[in-house]
C-alpha cells in the first residue's frame, strides 16, 4: 500500500490570479471559493484572482488567501477521487490547512482564525516594523 503526503504552503506563495483555473475547472474549488466570500463578507476570490497585488501582499488577506486556495486545492483533489493522504503537514500558516485536511478543523473556523491571525500579524508589523523573505530558485 503507497502512502501519500501532503504539505501546505505558507506566506510568501502567493500570487495575484492564484486559483482561478482551478476554480473554474472543478466545482468544488469554485465553491469553496464562494465559501470563503460568504464567510469573509467580501470578494477574496476577485482578490486573488484579479489584485491588486498590493491587497493580495496585505497580510490581512494573503494569509486567508493562501489558506482558501490550499483547501480548494484539495477538495479539487478529493473530487478527482485520489487517494486520501495518510500524512498532513504545513509551513507556518499551512499548519491550518493541514488541521482542515485532517478533519481537526471545519473549513469556515479555520478561515476566521486564519484572518484573524493575519490582522494580528499586521498589527504587530506596524507596531514593531521588521521584515519577511521567501526564498524562491534556489539549486
Amino acid at each position: 500500500m503507497s502512502q501519500t503526503a501532503f504539505l501546505f504552503p505558507g506566506q510568501g506563495s502567493q500570487y495575484v490570479g492564484m486559483g482561478q483555473d482551478l476554480s473554474e475547472a472543478y466545482p468544488e474549488a469554485r465553491a469553496t471559493f464562494d465559501q470563503a466570500d460568504k464567510v469573509l463578507g467580501f470578494a477574496l476570490s476577485d482578490l486573488c484572482f484579479n489584485g491588486p497585488e498590493e491587497a493580495l501582499n496585505d497580510t490581512i488577506n494573503t494569509q486567508p488567501a493562501i489558506f482558501v486556495i490550499s483547501v480548494a486545492s484539495l477538495r479539487a483533489l478529493e473530487s478527482s477521487r485520489l487517494q486520501a493522504p495518510s500524512f498532513v503537514a504545513g509551513h507556518s500558516l499551512g499548519e491550518y490547512s493541514a488541521l482542515v485536511a485532517a478533519g481537526a478543523m471545519d473549513f469556515a473556523a479555520g478561515l476566521q482564525l486564519v484572518r484573524e491571525r493575519g490582522r494580528l500579524m499586521k498589527e504587530a508589523g506596524e507596531r514593531s516594523p521588521g521584515g519577511m523573505a521567501a526564498v524562491l530558485g534556489l539549486e
